[in-house]
């Protein structure tokens, strides 16, 4: 195993003038009475929680001198001083975060969205086009779930990997510098305990791809120790088997003290040349790092730190052991290391109250609109008193918040609901521009607001002539992907069987033998870093498919896209984007774990996502070829049964889209309306054919994409004629049908066509059984459809349709 002692020394103080290691110094003493003043900030009431990164200083300071402009990090939400030193974070930014100021011109990496800690640079230009990001550091958005910073950042490796290897990416100049660029990872010791730490390393290692880990190792995590954490109290031991030698492929580990200013600088400036040059992944074990001022400010570590160990910390301390480096070695005297911690202390004083005095002077001005607004108000108002009262409750507010204010406005036009309009119009007014502006705050960018939303996507027809033959199903995706592979070359895709076989359901056959494995790729069994991979590649301007296998596997992978993908053009108020594609299959086959649809699960936690639910591979392949236009985030979700289906190939194919968002009348009727989606599209359609033959008329919807759902309004228009309405699929009751049943009633306002109530038809409650009688009792038939449709009617008109 590497360690910094076994290491060709360099000379530091040779290297770096007075001036930079100087300049070190400033920028830890800086971040330190940061974290110290955040602190109090929290406890005085100004913010809700603070999370700081005091003890890691040193170590990021000398990762930021291994850092190169186009490089990216995917972090952990201690990494403020790595921020500081690289330029992309302000200490009046880093305050103007803890109090969550909702200017992204004064809190660029979320716009107040995230708590203090997490750090985004801006990718993006203000109309959603890419910036040139290998003239910039870049730092993909930060989340809170421990290690599920380490999927994404294997993608953003890879990236970098297959911009040095593939020669149709050679003209990507502002995302790529002949993949030079290494992704730099962040992450605490007690969180390389999940699987998500270990599922990256172990593909990272398998790939080779530039990608540097840096374990910040204090010993804890929160208040349990090491020993409850990792075997053998050591990551680098644990994963000292994936190590490289002579002979076989894996990564490089080095260890380093936390405290050890020459050490850290040269294992940095290691791993950086060797995660650069050949893109060999290095790990690089940062130990005895201290927490001066315990976790967060939600506990005190001296409730479960020993009196030995807390001395022990304050004695390592990282920033004192670099005061003594620099006394030692007679780089300046204590009066100018004092100097200049008293100019760090006095530049953070001043940025944090310049970050308070720009976010309390905001709300204070809304605050003193509406105290007036409710003051003249009273004065038309018979309620005068109470109103009046109200405004002198707000204006006295300590420390108030928009809450606060709009709250106190919404209670005096309840006060005044009885009063004429034009008593409470100036009120009303404001509140509707307030509501507004609240909106952009807190609200914005869940989707795309650029021009390549997909509801900006240009319809094409699809086209069928002459030359149109039946084929397989597959082979409609496969002649899709076979042209987009050839036309777009920032097109790829990869996921377990992708490869050599050309998937499970050979949509790919063929294709890596004529394009390479750097566009159509195996990967392991790993669903949780596939999606990292594609997240990752994304965000540098990559257009990844990823392949999930079975859709009942998307759980492995559930977290990556719900905390991550779908949240990013939110969480950074459209400062970054990762339109990725997951490609999966689902619905009927068979089996308790093939045979899934938890399409209540993804609509529950992909909100960000579009969602789209082909029924056969003609609309899929329209829909990717959308979703290819695009810049956001999606899941397709192919029907697994039909794959063999014959289906006539369009003479258009690559060309044709499906727009998102738009149902489709697939079957005109009167006397009742079914919407549905994907395989119940074909059970539906049999039921219909069924129906008709005794007299019943049914309209059949297929609403293609679940998010978005029906923009134009097909389902009421439906209804509006036939006054009844099914909502049909093959998800647990009250799951996707529920969502479909409240889209339409809420937002197409059905209520008042419907002469008969409601009605959803899903799957029974648990998996389905095996086999084809399994399938039967377990998901909605044909038969359940017709006797559905007919029980509605029969309670509408039992005369004509008798009870069965």
């Amino acid at each position: 195993m590497s360690n910094t002692t076994s290491l060709n020394p360099s000379d530091i103080l040779g290297k770096l003038s007075k001036e930079e290691i100087l300049e070190d110094f400033r920028i830890a003493q800086l971040s330190r009475h940061a974290s110290l003043m955040g602190r109090k900030e929290v406890f005085m009431g100004k913010a809700k929680f603070g999370i700081f990164g005091d003890g890691k200083e040193l170590a990021q300071i000398a990762m930021a001198r291994a850092f190169q402009l186009g490089d990216f990090r995917s972090g952990y939400y201690r990494d403020q001083t790595f921020m500081m030193a690289l330029g992309e974070l302000s200490v009046q930014e880093y305050f103007a975060q803890l109090y969550a100021h909702t200017d992204v011109e004064k809190e660029p990496a979320s716009a107040g969205r995230l708590m203090n800690g997490h750090f985004a640079t801006r990718s993006l230009n203000e109309d959603g086009s890419w910036k040139d990001l290998t003239k910039k550091y870049n730092s993909a958005a930060d989340i809170s779930p421990t290690a599920a910073q380490m999927p994404k950042l294997l993608g953003l490796a890879y990236a970098s990997k297959l911009y040095r290897q593939n020669k149709g990416l050679k003209s990507f100049k502002k995302f790529s510098n002949n993949g030079n660029e290494v992704a730099w990872g962040t992450i605490g010791n007690a969180s390389t305990s999940e699987g998500m730490f270990f599922e990256t390393i172990n593909a990272a290692g398998v790939m080779q791809v530039p990608m540097v880990v840096s374990v910040w190792d204090d010993a804890y995590g929160i208040s349990v120790p090491q020993e409850f954490h990792t075997t053998k109290g050591s990551i680098s031991e644990v994963l000292s088997g994936f190590e490289r030698n002579d002979d076989q492929a894996g990564i490089e580990i080095i260890r380093v003290k936390g405290w050890d200013y020459e050490a850290l600088l040269n294992a940095y400036e290691q791993a950086g040349k060797i995660a650069r040059n050949s893109h060999t992944p290095v790990l690089i074990h940062v130990e005895e790092v201290t927490q001066p001022q315990g976790h967060s400010t939600s506990g005190s570590h001296e409730r479960y730190k020993s009196k030995e160990r807390l001395d022990w910390e304050k004695n390592w301390d990282c920033n004192a052991k670099f005061r003594e480096f620099i006394l030692e070695n007679e780089i300046a005297t204590a009066d100018e290391l004092d100097k200049i911690d008293a100019e760090a202390k006095a530049q953070a004083k001043s940025e944090k109250e310049a970050a308070w005095k720009a976010f309390s002077l905001e709300i204070k001005t809304e605050l003193q609109e509406a105290v007036q607004l409710i003051k003249e108000a009273a004065q038309k108002s018979n309620r005068k008193v109470v109103l009046e009262q109200l405004a002198n409750d707000l204006s006295k507010t300590l420390n108030p918040i928009r809450k606060d204010v709009i709250s106190a406005v919404r209670k005096a036009l309840l006060t005044l609901r009885k009063e004429s309009f034009a008593t409470k119009a100036d009120l009303r007014k404001w509140l509707d521009n307030q509501e507004e502006l609240n909106y952009d705050r807190y609200n914005s960018h869940l989707y795309s607001q650029t021009e390549w939303s997909v509801s900006n996507i240009k319809e094409v027809p699809v086209v069928y002539d002459e030359t149109s033959t039946l084929v397989d199903g597959r082979e409609v995706l496969q002649a899709f992907f076979d042209k987009t592979l050839e036309s777009n070359p920032a097109f790829f895709a990869f996921g377990e069987d992708v490869g050599k076989i050309g998937d499970v359901n050979q949509a790919f056959a063929g294709l890596q033998d004529k394009y390479g494995p750097n566009r159509v790729a195996d990967t392991g069994i790993r669903e949780c870093t596939i999606i990292g991979q594609g997240i990752g590649t994304a965000l540098r301007g990559l257009r990844p498919v990823a392949e999930i296998q079975y859709l009942d596997y998307l759980l492995y992978g559930l977290q990556m896209l719900s905390d991550d993908l779908a949240s990013l053009t939110y969480r950074t108020k459209g400062g970054q984007k990762a339109p990725m594609i997951v490609r999966t299959r689902g619905h009927r086959l068979e089996g308790v774990w093939h045979a899934g649809s938890p399409m209540g699960m993804i609509l529950s936690s992909l909100r960000g996502m579009v969602i789209c639910v082909p029924r056969n591979m003609t609309q899929a392949a329209g829909m990717y070829n959308t979703l290819l236009q695009s810049d956001e985030p999606a899941m397709v979700i192919e029907c697994l049964n039909g794959y063999r289906l014959k289906e006539k190939l369009p003479s258009n194919l690559g060309e044709f889209t499906v727009p998102v968002g738009q149902a489709e009348v697939l079957r005109e009727g009167t006397y009742c309306t079914v919407v549905t989606y994907g395989s119940m599209c074909r059970i539906v359609m049999a039921a219909a054919e069924e129906l008709e033959e005794i007299g019943i008329s049914i309209e059949v919807i297929d609403v293609q994409t679940l998010l978005p759902f029906d923009l134009s309004g097909e389902i009421g228009k439906s209804v509006s004629k036939t006054s009844r309405v099914l909502f049909a699929d093959e998800d647990v009751p009250g799951g996707a049908s529920a969502f479909m049943l409240q889209q339409a009633i809420e937002e197409q306002d059905l209520y008042h066509y419907l002469d008969s109530a409601p009605q959803t038809l899903a799957a029974k409650p648990h998996r389905p059984a095996y086999s084809s009688d399994g399938d039967y009792f377990s998901k909605p038939s044909e038969d359940d459809v017709v006797e559905k449709v007919y029980g509605i009617l029969h309670e509408a008109n039992p005369k004509e349709f008798p009870k069965l």
